[in-house]
């Protein structure tokens, strides 16, 4: 006998198989309540663009020795707030961080808060 003969059981097409399973609805609203709306425009957006505070008022000047201006671009805990939530320009942020590390050395601004 040769295998030509031999007869392959019949193989049954599989189930197509997502490559990818997506989560119900619900689940997903839960996640990310804000997106809800679709494009831009339309619902509830979270964040507005932010703008240089220190280029759109030339009046407010970068010190160490002006706490107040100094305790809003920190956290509670004492660290530097980052670019991308404060929104300020590359160049006053480096202003920004040496203002408050002065600040920090002369005991102004606390290096961190108990």
């Amino acid at each position: 006998m040769s295998d030509e003969h031999i007869a392959e059981p019949a193989q049954q097409p599989e189930a197509p198989v997502e490559a990818t399973e997506t989560k119900a609805p619900e689940q997903r609203e839960a996640r990310r309540p804000y997106r809800e709306g679709g494009p831009r425009g339309q619902g509830g957006q979270k964040f507005k663009k932010k703008r240089c505070r220190f280029c759109f008022n030339k009046d407010i000047k970068i010190d160490y020795k002006n706490n107040e201006l100094l305790e809003r671009f920190i956290t509670d805990r004492g660290k530097i707030l980052p670019r991308r939530i404060t929104g300020t320009c590359s160049k006053h942020q480096r202003e920004l961080s040496t203002a408050i590390k002065r600040a920090r050395i002369i005991a102004l601004v606390p290096f961190i808060v108990q």
